[in-house]
């Protein structure tokens, strides 16, 4: 078995583009994971990184299964050549929960591995992954009637991973809330909401208890118009930098505990500076949501388990 001095980075799907711009200087590519020896990179466009990379060249099948079970039990293989070997492998190791989660939920606390074949006798695997579900990929258990979006997967993913939730009677701001799918899936988690959008609300959802709506365009006011909030949440569709203008407006304010925010790219373009500029603010990260499409996600919770994190 030989170490790595490196990290393999999994890009988000559909944006190995974007993780590869990232990642100019890159050692290997087998599919969607991007080798770079050295010291970890601060990078966005992952759905999971392999922070503790080998090499390991095997006889068999048995044997190969039998040096990972040694290691730990949770395995999720990666196939990008020699499927049916890969297989073979992954069908002699325990099997991997694939059922959809119910939220809330608490995040795996044992380490999820991933492995993937270089070759037929030779295997890149880490132990240690940046995600703890297989590969970075998972499901809720999907609302199907309360919600008037699917967008409250995102929120629902974000608050997961920090392992932070609203909590009954705390305030939120849900801004760019229309039709109302994250109002929706506070509002589920006893949290007073304030949704504001130019839009309205779907009737049923500004209906809820505990929501209140105001029709307006949230970065036109202060954080003095709305008060000391425990929540600010945005799904706004904006350019970046307007979105880290208003943040900013509310940091300086000290009104706002905790920040969750779309950061939505425009076109095929991907906004490295401001995006990095939303990383540097403290105690915060900026991850891409399995449950996300061409947008970051900005994490400023108190608390968040996985801020700091050299890969978010």
């Amino acid at each position: 078995m030989r170490p790595l001095s490196g990290c393999c980075y999994h890009a988000a799907r559909g944006f190995l583009g974007h993780l590869l711009a990232e990642l100019p200087d890159r050692d290997r590519l087998d599919g969607e994971l991007i080798t770079v020896l050295g010291p970890p990179r601060r990078v966005y466009w992952t759905r999971n990184v392999w922070e503790t990379p080998f090499v390991f060249d095997f006889s068999s099948v048995g044997e190969a299964a039998k040096l990972l079970r040694g290691i730990q039990r949770n395995w999720a293989p990666y196939p990008t050549r020699h499927h049916r070997r890969t297989a073979l492998i992954a069908e002699k190791l325990p099997p991997l929960p694939h059922k959809p989660k119910r939220f809330p939920f608490e995040l795996p606390t044992a380490p999820m591995g991933a492995f993937m074949l270089l070759d037929e006798h030779t295997m890149l695997a880490s132990p240690q992954c940046s995600s703890p579900f297989p590969n970075g990929e998972f499901e809720f258990e999907e609302d199907r009637e309360g919600p008037p979006s699917r967008a409250y997967r995102k929120l629902w993913e974000a608050l997961a991973l920090a392992g932070v939730m609203p909590q009954p009677g705390e305030t939120c701001v849900d801004a760019g809330a229309a039709p109302g799918g994250w109002t929706w899936a506070l509002a589920g988690l006893g949290a007073e909401v304030l949704a504001i959008d130019r839009a309205p609300l779907e009737p049923r959802i500004a209906a809820l208890p505990r929501v209140r709506s105001l029709r307006h365009d949230a970065f036109t006011l202060r954080p003095d118009d709305i008060g000391p909030v425990d929540w600010l949440c945005s799904d706004v569709i904006c350019y970046p930098p307007a979105l880290l203008a208003w943040v900013e407006k509310w940091l300086e304010s000290g009104r706002a505990r905790n920040f969750i925010c779309t950061i939505k790219m425009q076109g095929s373009s991907f906004d490295k500076a401001t995006t990095d500029r939303f990383a540097a603010i403290p105690g915060s990260r900026v991850i891409h949501l399995w449950h996300n499409r061409h947008e970051l996600c900005w994490i400023k919770v108190e608390g968040d388990r996985g801020s700091g994190s050299p890969h978010a």
